[in-house]
Parts: C-alpha cells; sequence; structure tokens
C-alpha cells in the first residue's frame, strides 16, 4: 500500500507517494496545465499514477489562512479532492497545508537553486512535505 501526497495549485499539482512502510514521502511530479479550470489531463495524470505505484490513499493539502479560516482557494481544493475521490475510487484525506510551499521554498533557498529550478520542483517538494505530515501524525497515534 502507498500514499499519494497531492499540492493543487491554480496552474500546477505538485505529486509525492510514500514508501510501501509508510514512513517518508517522495516528491515524483509536477502536472502541469495550461489553464486553472482544464482538469481532466490533471485528473488522468493522477488516475494513471495510482495505478502506477498502487495507491491506496490519496492526502490532498487544503489551503487555510493563518487565521484558520477559509478562501476561495480551500473551497476549490475540496471540490477537487471530491472530484480525485470520485474519479479514481480512492480515499480522499483533505490535510491543513498552510505554509508548505513557503517551507518548500526555503528547502529549495537552502539548497542554492535558481529561481527557475524551483519553480520547476516547489509544487512536489511541498506535495512531499504534507503528505511527510501526514505520515508523521499517523506514527504519533
Amino acid at each position: 500500500m502507498r500514499i499519494m501526497g497531492l499540492d493543487f495549485g491554480g496552474m500546477t499539482c505538485g505529486v509525492a507517494i510514500s514508501d510501501e512502510l509508510l514512513i517518508t514521502a517522495q516528491p515524483i511530479t509536477t502536472i502541469r496545465r495550461k489553464h486553472e479550470t482544464k482538469l481532466r489531463q490533471t485528473y488522468a495524470a493522477i488516475e494513471e499514477l495510482c495505478a502506477q505505484y498502487e495507491v491506496e490513499k490519496i492526502v490532498v493539502g487544503l489551503p487555510k489562512k493563518l487565521d484558520d479560516t477559509e478562501s476561495e482557494r480551500t473551497s476549490l481544493c475540496r471540490e477537487f479532492a471530491a472530484n480525485v475521490e470520485r474519479r479514481t475510487g480512492r480515499e480522499t484525506i483533505l490535510w491543513d497545508e498552510r505554509l508548505t510551499t513557503v517551507q518548500a521554498s526555503r528547502v529549495l533557498d537552502e539548497a542554492g537553486l535558481s529561481y527557475k529550478e524551483k519553480g520547476q520542483v516547489v509544487d512536489k517538494i511541498a506535495a512531499a512535505i504534507i503528505l511527510q505530515s501526514y505520515l508523521d501524525s499517523r506514527l504519533t497515534k
């Protein structure tokens, strides 16, 4: 069994996958689209990755404001997660993703990546941070 982590953004969706022991998260890819509302290929790519990695559960980052309130982006994310669950047939869990992109960006800054290089990987790193947070929470229960 593996768990997939998704960082859903306006034009991208970062993807991470757990190891089979559900201990670590690895960034896999960033799915890019040309228009924010054109999601058919994004869903198809997620379905393919679920089959390829034998994913049984999906964790989708839920963007909330720092004061724990929701925004328009939060509701788009909830809709996206519901569609992913319907399309893949896998349980989908919403997971608080506050500051994960900031954290991913800091990690990439420390690695010395240029702005352009960071843009290529920040979403899949954020997805790995979201997924790792979920995996870690399971170990403390």
